[in-house]
């Protein structure tokens, strides 16, 4: 069973495109699916995650902000797998 991983993001910006790349790199070797969402103009995502994106989720659950530490990642997505 293939996870959701889930990008709150922002256009034009840097950090969520690094975070977007990191995970692209690790989908091929860890099994999961890549989802990005755009927060501008979505008010509640907006008030949720404006200030601290990117937000990851995995399965819709919170994860991590800012960047993805790959070490981190993975070490939570076992984690996750393991009490599904």
């Amino acid at each position: 069973m293939s996870n959701l991983i889930t990008i709150y993001s922002r256009h034009n910006c840097h950090l969520c495109e690094v975070a977007e790349s990191t995970l692209s790199e690790l989908k091929a070797e860890l099994d999961f699916e890549i989802a990005v969402t755009y927060i501008d103009g979505d008010a509640g995502l907006e008030k949720l995650y404006g200030h601290e994106v990117p937000v990851i989720h995995i399965d819709g659950i919170h994860h991590d902000f800012f960047k993805v530490d790959p070490v981190r990642f993975r070490s939570c997505l076992e984690r996750h797998r393991q009490h599904q």
